[in-house]
C-alpha cells in the first residue's frame, strides 16, 4: 500500500476540479486542463448546448435574464493591467481594444470602459488567447465560433469618424496602463439584455452596465487565482487581422455616413497585389501605379518605406499613399480634402527612378524638415 501511495496521490490530483496550482502548470503538457477549459461554458472551444431554445412559456429574453439573480457580496475589482510589449505591439493592442469597444458598446464612456476589461481579463485567463488583438479577433475564421461578433459578421467593414478613434483610443490607453474599470470585476463574459445565451445560465452574474449583464464561470475558473501569472508582449498586426478578417457587407452602406467621405466603394484589389507588412493595402489600380494602404506609424518611417518599395518593385513610375484611419482612404484620385489632411504618408517614383517619401512628422517625429508632408497638402 505505501509502495502505490504515491500513485494514488498523483492521479487524484490530476483529477481535481480546481488545482490550487493549475495557474502554474504548462497548459501544453496537461491535456486534462485543456479538457477541462475547453468543457467550459462560453468558452473559445465549448461546444454549444443542444438546448439553444428559450424556455416553454417564456419567450422574453429580459424577462429569463431579470429571473436569474445578482450574485451576493462585494465584486472585488481586477488587478490592474500594465502592458509590457513595445510601442508597436502597444499600438496595436491599443487599437483592437478601441475597435472592440467601439463595436460592442458605440460611442458610451462606460460601456467602452467595461467591454475593455473583459477583453484584458480575457487576455489573462488560460482559456481565452493570450494578448490583446489574439483575444479580440479569437475565432474570427469561423462564421459561428468568433467571441465577438463584430469580428465574423461582417461589422469590421464600418467605419468610425476620427473623434470616435479618438476617444476610444485615450480610453484603451488608459486601461492597458493600469486602469480599472471596477463595476464588472473580474468578468470574462458579457452579453445584451435582449439576448439569453445558452451559457448565461450556467455563469455567475455579476453586474450590469447600461444594456450588458457581465459574467464569470463559477468556482476555481472564474476566480484571478487561475489567470496567467506571465502575459505575451507581442501582438499581432492590427491591420493584418482588418485585412485578413473585413468583409464587405450591407452594415459599411449603413454606416458609411460616420465617415468623412459619406459611402466609399472600394475596388477588388488586383490578385498580384503583393503581401505587406506593418499595414494592409486597401485600394489598388490592376496597373499597380497607384497604392492606398493602411498604416501603423508606431512601426516607423523605415517600415512604410519598405512596404511602399514592395508594392513598387519594377521601374516606372509608381505612388502609394498612407494613413492610419481607415475612415479617411478615398477610392480613387484626386484627395477629398478630409483625406488630403489626414495622409501620414506618400511615396512617389518618377520613370528615372528617383523616389520622393514625405512623411506627417507629427506622427513620424525626428525627421528632417524636407521629410515632412506640408501643411498646405
Amino acid at each position: 500500500m505505501l509502495a502505490l501511495l504515491p500513485l494514488i496521490l498523483l492521479i487524484w490530483a490530476s483529477f481535481r476540479i480546481a488545482p490550487s496550482s493549475a495557474a502554474e502548470l504548462s497548459l501544453e503538457r496537461n491535456p486534462l486542463l485543456l479538457s477541462e477549459l475547453a468543457r467550459l461554458p462560453g468558452s473559445p472551444d465549448a461546444t454549444p448546448s443542444a438546448q439553444l431554445a428559450l424556455p416553454a412559456g417564456s419567450l422574453d429574453p429580459r424577462a429569463l435574464n431579470a429571473a436569474i439573480p445578482f450574485i451576493a457580496g462585494k465584486i472585488d475589482p481586477a488587478p490592474p493591467y500594465r502592458f509590457a510589449g513595445g510601442p508597436t505591439d502597444r499600438t496595436n493592442a491599443r487599437d483592437c481594444l478601441a475597435l472592440a469597444a467601439m463595436a460592442e458598446a458605440g460611442p458610451s464612456d462606460p460601456g467602452q470602459r467595461a467591454v475593455m476589461q473583459v477583453v484584458l481579463n480575457r487576455a489573462r485567463h488560460p482559456a481565452f488567447a493570450n494578448s490583446v488583438c489574439g483575444v479580440v479577433f479569437e475565432g474570427a475564421e469561423r462564421a459561428t465560433g468568433c467571441q465577438f461578433t463584430f469580428t465574423c459578421d461582417g461589422s469590421l467593414s464600418r467605419q468610425y469618424t476620427p473623434a470616435s478613434w479618438e476617444a476610444a483610443r485615450q480610453r484603451a490607453d488608459q486601461a492597458l496602463s493600469g486602469y480599472v474599470y471596477r463595476p464588472v470585476g473580474n468578468a470574462t463574459h458579457y452579453h445584451t439584455d435582449w439576448v439569453f445565451p445558452w451559457w448565461s445560465p450556467k455563469l455567475q452574474k455579476l453586474a450590469q452596465v447600461e444594456t450588458h449583464l457581465f459574467l464569470r464561470w463559477p468556482g476555481y475558473w472564474g476566480s484571478v487565482a487561475s489567470w496567467r501569472k506571465g502575459r505575451s508582449a507581442t501582438e499581432p498586426s492590427f491591420a493584418d487581422l482588418l485585412s485578413r478578417f473585413a468583409r464587405g457587407t450591407p452594415a459599411e452602406a449603413e454606416l458609411a455616413a460616420q465617415s468623412p467621405l459619406g459611402e466609399v466603394v472600394m475596388p477588388p484589389l488586383p490578385a498580384d497585389t503583393p503581401k505587406v507588412s506593418g499595414g494592409a493595402v486597401v485600394m489598388r489600380l490592376p496597373s499597380g501605379k497607384a497604392n492606398f494602404v493602411l498604416v501603423t506609424p508606431a512601426a516607423g518611417a523605415d517600415s512604410v518605406l519598405t512596404m511602399a518599395r514592395k508594392l513598387c518593385p519594377e521601374a516606372g513610375t509608381c505612388r502609394v499613399m498612407g494613413w492610419a484611419d481607415r475612415g479617411l482612404i478615398p477610392a480613387a484620385l484626386p484627395l477629398p480634402a478630409p483625406s488630403r489632411s489626414a495622409l501620414q504618408f506618400s511615396y512617389a517614383r518618377d520613370p528615372a527612378g528617383t523616389e520622393i517619401a514625405l512623411y506627417n512628422c507629427e506622427t513620424y517625429p525626428g525627421l528632417p524638415r524636407e521629410k515632412c508632408i506640408p501643411r498646405a497638402r
